[in-house]
């Protein structure tokens, strides 16, 4: 099959997911364009199956804002004549299923048939979707795609309560992670870098937005640390970087934290980390939290949206209502002050992510695009 995929390439889970979704895809033998503003943050080679067509927008004085909506379905349109797709998937509905839903229109005035699959990832729905002003044309732009997916049972839910009108069936297909990409070695010397007595290291992974709370974060790794000699590991970026620094000042905990900023891919310093926390008020899947249990780290995170279907509660880790730094802090010490409980809560959180290997999850996606390719 000849795939195109649009998607935004950077460091968040939708663009990660694609990208990844994309190189398996390669290696099956499959053709895969991307199509987005700039490579893909994890398209770190480009095979004989593996192309990219950059989106260009220019700046005309007359726009405030670059009309890149307009400027993709144009390139979608190109891209699918002269490459000769057989289909579009598209990541994060806005704006790429309208846009995607354009490109359609266009080709099939001139007599070419391509469908176009939308997947949802989760603040496309629960958080830019719940602006009623991107409302109508969201719904629309769903119910208009040729097959819709969403990454976990409770984002397909959400989809439902904030758009009433979407009448298209969402599928459920999970995030996923390539598990041998996380087969490194616990590298000693490293690990002595962060931990030179032998502390515990815990880790968090985020775009340090609002959402993710990371102050909570810091809130929890403070009461542990008072319990379990420990050090803290923060990877990523993002507007909340200030409010964490100075929340590190009145903890006095900086000289226990190391911030490493964003890193293209974590798996090898995940390697070295003995927990995960993921304090966030949302999460429509959880994939920082798969990524850690892939690299045998159990995770300590909220009850919310889709992490109950990732992490098992008192299995690959434990999970708290959100703001309950208490509860977490008390499951945290309880994973990490005995060997023997730490060592079971990272075989496990392994055996959990197990289940999302790319290996279970691709060729759920190849049998929707063959269908998707059949009804057209």
């Amino acid at each position: 099959m000849k795939i195109g995929i649009v998607c935004y390439p950077t460091f968040g889970g939708s663009g990660v997911v694609a990208t990844e979704l994309g190189k398996a895809l390669a290696e099956k033998g499959h053709q895969v364009h991307f199509i987005t503003y700039s490579p893909p943050v994890r398209l770190d080679f480009l095979s004989g199956n593996l192309f990219y067509h950059e989106v260009s927008v220019s700046d005309y004085p007359l726009f405030e804002y670059p009309p890149y909506e307009l400027v993709l379905s144009s390139k979608l349109v190109d891209v699918v004549k002269y490459e000769k797709l057989d289909l579009l998937h598209v990541h994060y509905a806005i704006p790429h299923a309208s846009a995607a839903y354009m490109a359609k229109q266009i080709l099939a005035s001139q007599g070419i048939n391509v469908p176009f699959i939308t997947t949802l990832h989760g603040t496309d729905i629960t958080l830019v979707g719940k602006d009623p002003s991107f409302e109508p044309v969201i719904t629309f732009a769903i119910n208009q795609s040729d097959a819709v997916t969403a990454v976990s049972e409770s984002l397909k839910h959400d989809t439902y309560k904030n758009f009433p009108n979407v009448k298209k069936e969402v599928k459920v297909i999970p995030n996923f992670i390539c598990l041998e990409e996380y087969s490194f070695e616990r590298n000693k010397c490293q690990k002595k870098m962060y931990a030179p007595y032998g502390e515990r290291i815990l880790i968090h992974v985020s775009n340090f937005r609002k959402v993710k709370r990371v102050e909570d974060v810091l809130r929890v790794f403070d009461k542990v640390r008072k319990q379990v000699p420990s050090k803290l590991i923060l990877v990523g970026d993002g507007p909340e970087r200030g409010n964490i620094e100075k929340l590190c000042r009145e903890l006095d905990t900086c000289k226990d934290i190391k911030s490493l900023g964003k890193i293209v891919n974590p798996e090898q310093i995940l390697a070295i980390a003995d927990l995960f926390l993921l304090t966030s008020e949302t999460e429509s899947f959880g994939l920082a939290a798969l990524e850690a249990m892939a690299s045998k780290v159990p995770v300590i995170s909220t009850n919310t949206g889709g992490l109950p279907e990732v992490n098992v509660h008192g299995f690959s880790g434990y999970m708290s209502n959100v703001g309950d730094i208490d509860d977490m802090a008390k499951n945290a010490i309880v994973i990490l002050k005995d060997d023997a409980v730490l060592n079971r809560f990272k075989e496990n959180a392994y055996k959990q992510a197990s289940k999302f290997d790319i290996a279970e999850i691709l060729p759920m996606y190849e049998e929707l695009y063959k269908e998707v390719i059949g009804m057209a």
